[in-house]
């Protein structure tokens, strides 16, 4: 052991004195969680803040500081100290894998009382994906559909509108006000560290939106050597297998450009980077031209490292065109007639925040963000709607004689849309939360309640918390999770959990009203919140060799969903004006049919997932894995008949769902050599909206779907595979071939996906 520091103070000694402190990361500043503190028999480990607090008798006296992941260090003192800071330098190669976002503070994986996928920054660069939607696609349990990500069957298609998975950017809701969707696109992958994926609700500590699940992400921040980096690619469609489908002279070509530079200088760092893409679709007429531009810039006053304050940023342009319908099964890479919309748009959020840590080891964070959402035609980004948000939340959390952590916050959301498609509404969401977990040697429990208050416009609130059959309510929403975590071995892990949650629903699911190829959207403003509640059982194996590390997880899961919200085909003629066959009158019933949002679907959806991630060396070769399987039975609870006549199956599945899904992504690194291969496999999806097989009145809506469908019940299957070279470890060439088996598969009805294709990649960092 060597002596790091030696500290002394002038004042006298007593039976009983207080040595407090902050353990920070050498490199950058940050709190490191779970770190064991000795000194004699006096043992303990720094709370989620990376205090701790040592009563001790007599000095001078060595104290020791010991973490996986960092060498072990120690330090003598003389004397009572209450703001001890000590920095511990971590170890090169990693095993840990820490998370954030599941209690809102760091922990190991394997002590996460609820499922959780993460997906390291390195696969998402090696697989050369260019938005949010690509890249979680490949978490076990996890299904994305032409825009919309469901987990473990918790979502169907809703022509791109309202999600139930909410996604975080440094811990705050990244959801456009208006649409209620996640914008996959916009979302800075060349600037975050992993992706975190939790699956069930977490409405209790991130509100509306989580009653799915969460995906998370949090920028990058700059080490002290600093770092330029470029990556480039690009990529080009094979032919697909039938040549109907084959529309070009010239296969269509697709490219990336990402730059980026940090530092971090003695107390303030910044990044930046650039991001541009430009593709040219599979499909004809579909393109995507997208620039972006994204930062962080954080400062930590010199005389108070406690206190750090930082803003981060994005602004993105596009250009792109929104594909909905084809022609016909032969033509499916053609679209209909009138259903292409060129879209110009900004997405634009800038997010100030502050962190500190009082004396006491308490710490205080304040994050707000304003977002900016606009959706335009080819001449102006602001011609369908602009959309703005505003976000705060306060958060406390302290830890109490070790054993304790209570996490207590406020949030506040307005939102105002100006729109030509929904009309001009307003809104705000309040909420206060509060989270507490306590540790009792092998056990871990926890328990939240967060109190939801949202309005729209005028209304009645929709957070409103009836009983008494209706004649008794308050407006806040109360909303209640539970877990239990056990430990009964070194490398056993156990849990239980159970969670709520709520989503309110969004301008464009109330007001909408448009058309598109003839497909017209009706209102629904007297559309109510969805609600549900989550539970799970589940077991994590650690299992270590050496520097490899690797965690089998099984899981049985059970989702209830009350008020699902799903567009519904139907005659929604207002009843004042009468029903006509003549296509003269008002009422002529062609100018009624159509789809609108409905609370449709009551679902139960139970299930077992298995999954094994790994990570770490084995001798001189990196092998990293992430590998899933879920089965799910999502039912339908919604027993009337006009409901179960828009099925295109006599079972009560639920609509656009399946029972088989499984993800598979295994790479080997060795010598600067890289080889990485997957699959994705997910089964028939047996119940859709009859009307896409049957059409109305004779028409077609989805020409050739049905018998398409009779044909190709098989499934979707799916291989990828990559290679790569590091040259003086600054510079990596790669080759990335995706669909390698050329197969024909979609994610929709009548949304063909890509042929196979090709993409060459060069990284160089500096």
């Amino acid at each position: 052991m060597r002596k790091l520091l030696l500290l002394s103070l002038l004042m006298p000694l007593y039976s009983a004195s207080q040595i407090s402190g902050v353990v920070l990361d050498e490199v950058t500043s940050e709190p490191i969680y779970n770190v064991r503190v000795e000194s004699g028999d006096v043992k303990l480990k720094t709370d989620f803040d990376g205090a701790f607090d040592l009563d001790v008798t007599d000095f001078p006296r060595y104290i020791v500081f010991s973490a996986m992941e960092y060498y072990r260090d120690s330090i003598l003192v003389d004397a009572p100290i209450d703001d001890l800071i000590v920095r511990l330098k971590s170890e090169v190669k990693q095993l840990k894998s820490v998370v954030v976002s599941a209690n809102r503070r760091a922990q190991e994986v394997e002590e996460v009382p609820i499922s959780m996928e993460i997906l390291p920054a390195k696969l998402i660069e090696q697989k050369g994906f260019t938005d949010l939607e690509q890249a979680v696609d490949q978490s076990p349990g996890v299904f994305a559909m032409d825009g919309q990500v469901s987990i473990r069957g918790g979502g169907g298609y809703a022509y791109g509108v309202g999600s139930r998975v909410l996604v975080l950017m440094n811990g705050i809701p990244l959801v456009s006000p208006d649409a209620g969707d996640a914008k996959w696109n916009s979302v800075p992958l060349e600037n975050i560290n992993q992706i975190e994926v939790i699956k069930g609700a977490s409405s209790v500590l991130y509100g509306s939106g989580a009653l799915n699940g969460v995906i998370s992400m949090s920028t990058k921040e700059p080490s002290l050597e600093g770092d330029y980096k470029i990556r480039v690619q690009s990529g080009i469609y094979d032919n697909p297998k039938r040549q109907s489908l084959k529309w070009w002279d010239r296969n269509p070509t697709f490219h990336l450009v990402d730059i980026g530079n940090g530092k971090m200088y003695k107390n303030w760092g910044y990044t930046v980077s650039a991001n541009g893409v430009f593709q040219e679709g599979f499909r004809a007429e579909e393109i995507e031209k997208r620039g972006r531009l994204t930062g962080t810039l954080y400062f930590r006053p010199e005389k108070n490292e406690r206190l750090k304050i930082g803003v981060n940023y994005s602004a993105q342009y596009q250009n792109v065109t929104n594909w909905i319908l084809w022609e016909s099964d032969s033509l499916a890479y053609t679209p209909q007639d009138g259903t292409l919309n060129r879209m110009k748009a900004l997405r634009i959020n800038f997010d100030p925040y502050l962190k500190y840590f009082d004396k006491k080891g308490n710490r205080h964070f304040i994050s707000t963000r304003y977002y900016l959402v606009t959706s335009g035609n080819e001449s102006n980004v602001t011609d369908a709607a602009t959309a703005n948000l505003g976000y705060a939340d306060y958060q406390f959390a302290k830890k109490i004689l070790s054993k304790h952590t209570l996490t207590m916050g406020l949030t506040n959301s307005n939102s105002l849309v100006r729109s030509r498609i929904f009309g001009d509404h307003s809104s705000i969401n309040s909420a206060m939360y509060a989270q507490y977990e306590h540790v009792l040697n092998k056990l871990d429990i926890t328990g939240g309640l967060r109190l939801e208050y949202f309005k729209q416009d005028n209304r009645i609130e929709d957070s409103r918390f009836e009983w008494n059959n209706g004649n008794s309510y308050i407006p806040i929403y109360p909303v209640l999770r539970g877990a239990v975590h056990y430990a009964p071995l070194k490398f056993t892990h156990l849990r239980a959990s159970f969670g709520q949650g709520i989503r309110f629903p969004s301008v464009a699911e109330r007001y909408a009203a448009t058309s598109n190829g003839g497909v017209i959207v009706f209102p629904n403003p007297d559309l109510e919140p969805e609600k549900g509640w989550s539970s799970e059982l589940g077991v994590k194996q650690v299992l270590r060799m050496g520097e490899w590390k690797g965690i089998l997880d099984i899981a049985g899961f059970i989702n209830q969903y009350s008020n699902m919200i799903e567009f519904a085909f139907g005659l929604y003629i207002p009843d004042s004006i009468p029903l006509s066959f003549n296509p003269d009158d008002l009422g002529y019933i062609n100018n009624w049919l159509g789809f609108s949002a409905q609370n449709a679907e009551e679902a139960r959806i139970t299930g077992i997932e298995m999954s094994f991630n790994s990570s770490g060396y084995i001798g001189k070769v990196e092998l990293n894995s992430l590998i899933g399987y879920t089965y799910m039975n999502p039912v339908s609870l919604n027993t009337s008949q006009s409901y179960v006549e828009t099925f295109s199956d006599s079972s009560n599945m639920l609509k656009y769902r399946f029972n088989h899904l499984a993800k598979c992504d295994i790479s080997a690194d060795f010598r600067g050599w890289s080889l990485g291969v997957s699959s994705r496999y997910s089964s028939y999806m047996r119940n859709i909206d009859a009307l896409f097989e049957d059409g109305f009145q004779g028409v077609e809506v989805l020409p050739g779907l049905k018998n398409y469908r009779l044909n190709n019940q098989q499934g979707n299957l799916v291989f990828d595979a990559r290679f790569g070279k590091e040259i003086k470890e600054k510079y990596r060439v790669a080759m990335i071939v995706n669909n390698i088996l050329n197969a024909e598969y979609s994610s929709r009805p009548g949304d063909l996906q890509p042929p196979r294709n090709f993409i060459v990649q060069l990284q160089c960092d500096l």
